[in-house]
């Protein structure tokens, strides 16, 4: 079976968790989705970089989502989710990336 990086996994989360709770209007239903896909990540994260760089790319994570909000305020809500999502990505990329080479 073909493995998702881990860096599409975090990324879809904070878009999938944004999408659905927009789309749905149910915050706490994008919540799970954000919630599901950071576990996730973080399980690949431990596995592939760490128990400090999993530690590290999860605050990112939560950073990112938190950061969202007053980001959407300048830029929109679509890009500034868009935005997030491509540090994490970028983030984890790196990360996992260096660690495995």
């Amino acid at each position: 079976m073909a493995r998702i990086p881990s860096a599409a996994v975090a990324a879809s989360g904070l878009i999938g968790g944004y999408g659905i709770a927009r789309w749905t209007g149910k915050r706490p239903l994008g919540g799970v989705a954000l919630a599901a896909a950071g576990t996730a990540a973080a399980l690949q994260w431990q596995r592939e970089a760490g128990g400090k760089a999993a530690a590290g790319l999860g605050a990112a994570y939560v950073a990112a989502f938190a950061g969202s909000h007053p980001l959407a305020k300048k830029l929109g809500a679509w890009p500034a989710v868009f935005t997030v999502a491509g540090g994490v990505a970028l983030a984890s990329w790196a990360v996992t990336r260096s660690n495995s080479l």
